[in-house]
């Protein structure tokens, strides 16, 4: 059964790849309806966090919970967390419309007429144009960027992580995304965003941490024990 929950914490995180560590001790809490940024240079971690609490890789050590559950089961979260990286993680055969009708398919939804329904609720980040029906090998980085926020907001995660959704993107794509990040934290959303774009992060967040070298080095919002 698929958890639900209202706060995702990271307990004294720690992940090494050889001799480097990535992440170095991190705790903190991001709690439902508000949206946080990570700020920190390139190498400091950020990506990192991201992908472990996308349950994407293990940590070395430390603890990831869901809500007061460990992450130990993490096929129980998984349906809860949208994740959009510097990949765009879809089938580069497929059009736009049809990765997303796919997607829709692996998250659940048999019903055609509900997976219209959420195709539809995507078209004003997505955009009108003939490269919807288009084999997604052909996009731009930001048709490509576009795609993999509508795959992460498919399913209306819990959950929701962003690194770099501002690359590629026009400043109309920047006022669609800023609109749907607001409606994703009114619904309840736990929403982390990398971006180099202070300008935009600082128009959407409501949170800040920065990472240096794998630590946090100041916050504006209390961090987990």
């Amino acid at each position: 059964m698929a958890a639900d929950f209202e706060q995702v914490s990271v307990k004294r995180l720690v992940k090494t790849y050889g001799t480097t560590r990535a992440l170095r001790g991190v705790s903190h809490s991001f709690c439902a309806g508000e949206i946080t940024h990570l700020e920190g240079e390139n190498g400091s971690g950020k990506s990192t966090l991201l992908r472990l609490m996308a349950l994407l890789g293990r940590p070395t050590s430390g603890e990831i919970y869901f809500g007061d559950e460990p992450a130990s089961e993490p096929q129980r979260f998984r349906a809860q967390i949208g994740y959009s990286g510097h990949e765009p993680m879809v089938y580069p055969d497929l059009s736009a419309r049809e990765n997303l009708d796919l997607f829709a398919r692996f998250y659940g939804y048999r019903d055609k007429e509900e997976r219209l329904k959420r195709l539809a609720r995507l078209e004003e980040l997505l955009g009108h144009g003939a490269y919807l029906g288009r084999p997604a090998r052909t996009y731009s980085r930001g048709q490509l960027q576009r795609l993999s926020l509508g795959r992460a907001l498919l399913h209306s995660p819990r959950l929701l992580l962003l690194d770099e959704p501002t690359n590629g993107l026009d400043r109309e794509g920047l006022e669609r995304l800023g609109r749907i990040l607001d409606q994703e934290r009114a619904r309840g959303a736990i929403i982390l965003l990398v971006t180099h774009d202070e300008r935009f992060a600082s128009a959407v967040c409501d949170r800040r941490i920065r990472i240096h070298h794998g630590k946090i080095l100041d916050a504006d919002a209390a961090p987990g024990p």
